[in-house]
C-alpha cells in the first residue's frame, strides 16, 4: 500500500529572493532522507510562498526496506582460543550485534580469516522514520538566519506551524515550542486557519483561503493577468523573468493591477523611471506598440480585487513621490558642469588605503594611453578613450546617483550627452561597468571595452596592494567578477593579452607616476593578480566541461593571452581522444621534464659541431622547422606541426644520453630540448595531461 505525506513549515514572511533556492532545498534534503532512510517513495511535489515550504512525498512505501548484513568481528586466531573454544572477545562481539556465539562463521578478507554474524534488520514503519525529519527541517541552511525570542536556533524567519500529515494521520514531532499538526494557515487577511483533512488535499486546501501555494500555478496566473491586461489596453508590458519570480516570490494570492503617473514625468531619462518602477517599487513598466515608455505601471497586488482602488492609489502616491524626488535632482545636477563634478571627486575617497576617486581616474587615464597604443586603437578612438578616462566617475557625485546608485554610468552618459561630449565619450561611460554578473551584457564598443579593461585592472591591482584579497565567499569589493570581466573582454575582442602583460601596464604606471600610488605598491602583489587573474579562465573553462587536466595545462604559464589559452584548451580536448595523442604527448613530456631541470637562461645557442649521432641532426632539422613553421599558425596547425616531432624524438632518445658526461655535450643537448619546451609552451605545461 502506497501513502502520501506532506510537510509544511509555516514562517513569518521570507524574503523574495530566498523562497525558491529554499523551496529546492527542502525537496532535495527530504529525497536525500529517505533514500538514507531505505524509504521508497515515488515523486515528491514542491510548494512555496512567502509565509511557507512545503513538500509533498507521493507513493510512499509502509515502511523501510528490510535489511540484512554481515557484521565483521574479531580474526578468528582472537575469536577462538587455543582449545578451540569462544574467547571472550568472540562472546562480547556476539553480544553486542544481539546475536549468539553459534551464530558466528568465519569468512576470509585479505588473507585472514574473521568472525562474522548476520544480521536481520527489520525494516521501521513509515510512520517512525518520518519523525526523523525532524532534523532535516531543523538542519536547513539559508544566506540570511536570525534568532527570535530567548533561543539560540537560527532559522531564516521565525516558525510558526508544522504540518507533517502522513495520509490523514499527524506524524508527531517538534522544534522549539511548535508541534507538528494538521492546521495550516490560509491567507494572512483573507484567510483561516486550515484544518487538513489528508495530505493529498493541501493545495485544495489552502486555495480555499486564498493561498495558491504552486509557485509554478501562482507565475502562471501572474502572467495571464498581465497578458489580458496588455491585451484590453494595447500595452506592451515588459515581464523581465527575475522581476516576475521575485513578485511571485512576494504574494500568496496574486491580482494584478495598473496604476498611472504624470505624463510630466517622461521628460525624465526612461533608465530613471524603469529603475524606479522596477527595482524600487517591483512595477511592471509598460511601453506602447512603437516601445516608446507609457506613463502606466502595472504591479500584483497579495489579496483579491476588494478594495482595489485604494491599493492603485496608495502605489500611484509611492511612486509619484519618487519621480518627483528624481526630476528634482535631474534638473539639480543640469545647473552643474562635469568639470565641477570631477573636482569634487577629489574629495571623495575611494578606499582609504588607497586614495580618492580622482587619484584612481589619474591611474586608468595613463592605464588607457598604454593600452590604447597596444591594442591599436584608431586616432579618433583614442581621442575619445582619453577623454572618457579623464571624466568618467564624475556621476558619481550627482544627485541622482546619489539616490539612485543603480544608475551610476547611465547618468554619466545621459549627462555628458546633455553637455556636448562625443557619443563614443559617452557610451565608454557607460560602458566601463560592463559585464555588471558574471555572464552579463560586455562593453559593445572599443573605447568602452579598453576603458572597462582598465578601470578593472587598476582596481584588482589596487585592492591586493592595499591587502584586501577575496578569501573564500569573502569578496566585498567585488574583484573576482571584475577579473572575470577582463578575461569575457579579452576574449570577445581576441586581444592577445596575458595576465603577465596586464600586470606589467600597472607596474610601469607605477614607475612613471609613483605619486598617483602614494598608498600602495601594486607592483609587489603583481604575480599574486596574474595567479588570480587566470583563475578566472580556469572557472570558464571548466564551466565549459573541458576536462580538469586540459585546464590545468592550458593555464599553467600565466604568461599566454587568454585569447590562446582558450584555443590551446580547445585543441587539446579535441585530440585527446586520437589514438597517436598520448604517444605524441608522452614524447613532449619526456623532453619537458628534461628541459625544467635546467636553467635555459644559458643554453639558448645549439652547436651542431657537437652532435655526435645521426639522430640529433635529424631532431635539429625538424625541431628547426617546425619552429619556422609554427609562427603565424592557429593552435591547430601547431599542434600538428608538434606532432610530426614524436617519431623523430623517440629515435633520439634511444640513441642519445642527453645527460653526457661531457659538460659541453650534455649542455648542447639540454639545450635543444629547451628549444622543443619553447615550442609547447603556447599549450602551458604539458606534463599535467593525463595520457595514461
Amino acid at each position: 500500500m502506497s501513502h502520501t505525506f506532506l510537510l509544511e513549515i509555516g514562517l513569518e514572511e521570507i524574503p523574495a529572493h530566498v523562497v525558491t533556492p529554499s523551496a529546492a532545498q527542502l525537496v532535495q534534503r527530504v529525497a536525500a532522507f529517505l533514500k538514507e532512510e531505505r524509504l521508497p517513495f515515488g515523486k515528491l511535489v514542491s510548494f512555496s510562498t512567502p509565509r511557507r515550504l512545503a513538500v509533498k512525498i507521493e507513493n510512499l512505501a509502509d515502511k523501510q526496506a528490510d535489511l540484512e548484513e554481515e557484521a565483521k568481528g574479531p580474526a578468528k586466531k582472537i575469536a577462538l582460543d587455543k582449545d578451540g573454544n569462544w574467547s571472550k572477545a568472540a562472546i562480547g562481539f556476539s553480544r553486542g550485534q544481539k546475536s549468539s556465539p553459534e551464530q558466528i562463521f568465519f569468512k576470509e578478507l585479505k588473507g585472514t580469516e574473521y568472525a562474522y554474524v548476520k544480521k536481520f534488520i527489520p525494516g521501521k514503519s513509515a510512520a517512525t522514520v518520518l519523525q526523523g525529519l525532524q532534523q532535516v527541517v531543523a538542519s536547513m541552511t539559508f544566506p540570511t538566519m536570525m534568532r527570535w525570542g530567548n533561543n539560540d536556533f537560527k532559522y531564516v524567519r521565525p516558525l510558526r506551524w508544522l504540518v507533517a500529515l502522513l495520509d490523514d494521520t499527524v506524524v508527531p514531532f517538534q522544534i522549539l515550542d511548535v508541534k507538528t499538526d494538521r492546521l495550516s494557515q490560509g491567507h494572512r487577511f483573507l484567510g483561516k486557519t486550515v484544518s487538513l483533512e489528508n495530505a493529498a488535499a493541501y493545495p485544495q486546501a489552502l486555495e480555499a483561503e486564498y493561498v495558491i501555494a504552486d509557485a509554478a500555478q501562482r507565475k502562471q496566473m501572474i502572467t495571464q493577468q498581465l497578458t489580458e491586461l496588455a491585451q484590453k489596453n494595447a500595452w506592451k508590458i515588459v515581464i523581465e523573468p527575475e522581476l516576475l519570480e521575485e513578485v511571485n516570490n512576494l504574494v500568496e494570492y496574486p491580482t494584478v493591477f495598473a496604476g498611472h503617473f504624470a505624463a510630466k514625468y517622461l521628460e525624465i531619462p526612461d533608465e530613471v523611471l524603469i529603475t524606479s518602477m522596477k527595482d524600487h517599487q517591483r512595477f511592471f513598466y509598460v511601453l506602447d506598440q512603437n516601445d516608446k515608455l507609457l506613463p502606466n505601471f502595472v504591479s500584483v497586488r497579495n489579496g483579491n480585487r476588494e478594495y482595489l482602488e485604494k491599493v492603485v492609489a496608495g502605489n500611484e502616491k509611492v511612486l509619484t513621490a519618487r519621480l518627483e524626488d528624481a526630476a528634482f535632482f535631474y534638473h539639480e545636477d543640469q545647473k552643474h558642469t562635469i568639470a565641477e563634478f570631477v573636482e569634487r571627486l577629489k574629495r571623495v575617497m575611494l578606499h582609504d588605503k588607497i586614495g580618492t576617486v580622482s587619484e584612481k581616474m589619474a591611474r586608468v587615464h595613463l592605464l588607457a594611453q598604454k593600452l590604447g597604443k597596444i591594442l591599436g586603437l584608431s586616432p579618433t578612438e583614442n581621442t575619445a578613450l582619453l577623454r572618457a578616462a579623464q571624466i568618467y566617475k564624475f556621476d558619481l557625485v550627482t544627485g541622482m546617483v546619489g539616490e539612485f546608485s543603480e544608475l551610476q554610468g547611465v547618468m554619466g552618459e545621459k549627462y555628458a550627452l546633455l553637455q556636448g561630449e562625443k557619443p563614443a565619450v559617452a557610451t565608454a561611460i557607460r560602458e566601463h561597468y560592463l559585464p555588471i554578473s558574471a555572464e552579463g551584457e560586455l562593453p559593445q564598443t572599443v573605447v568602452g571595452a579598453v576603458l572597462a579593461l582598465a578601470d578593472k585592472l587598476d582596481s584588482i591591482m589596487d585592492f591586493f596592494a592595499a591587502g584586501m584579497v577575496p578569501t573564500g565567499s569573502n569578496d566585498p569589493y567585488a574583484l573576482r567578477r571584475q577579473a572575470t570581466g577582463i578575461v569575457r573582454i579579452l576574449l570577445a575582442r581576441k586581444w592577445q593579452l596575458s595576465a603577465v602583460d596586464l600586470t606589467a601596464l600597472v607596474t610601469r604606471n607605477y614607475e612613471e607616476a609613483p605619486s598617483l600610488y602614494a598608498k600602495i605598491a601594486p607592483q609587489n602583489n603583481k604575480a599574486e593578480v596574474e595567479v588570480f587573474i587566470v583563475e578566472r579562465i580556469k572557472k570558464l573553462l571548466s564551466s565549459e566541461q573541458f576536462d580538469y587536466d586540459v585546464v590545468e595545462t592550458v593555464t599553467a604559464l600565466t604568461k599566454n593571452s587568454f585569447v590562446a589559452i582558450m584555443a590551446a584548451a580547445a585543441v587539446l580536448q579535441k585530440h585527446k581522444v586520437e589514438v597517436d595523442f598520448k604517444e605524441t604527448i608522452e614524447a613532449l613530456t619526456r623532453v619537458l621534464r628534461l628541459a625544467k631541470k635546467v636553467s635555459p637562461a644559458n643554453l639558448k645557442i645549439i652547436n651542431k659541431k657537437l652532435f655526435e649521432n645521426d639522430s640529433e641532426t635529424k631532431l635539429y632539422a625538424a625541431v628547426e622547422s617546425v619552429a619556422a613553421d609554427s609562427k603565424g599558425k592557429t593552435s591547430e596547425e601547431r599542434y600538428g606541426l608538434l606532432k610530426t616531432l614524436q617519431p623523430v624524438i623517440a629515435e633520439y632518445f634511444e640513441e642519445t644520453m642527453v645527460m653526457a658526461k661531457d659538460e659541453a655535450v650534455r649542455n648542447n643537448r639540454l639545450a635543444q630540448l629547451v628549444k622543443i619546451a619553447d615550442l609547447t609552451a603556447p599549450f602551458g605545461d604539458l606534463t599535467k595531461l593525463n595520457v595514461k
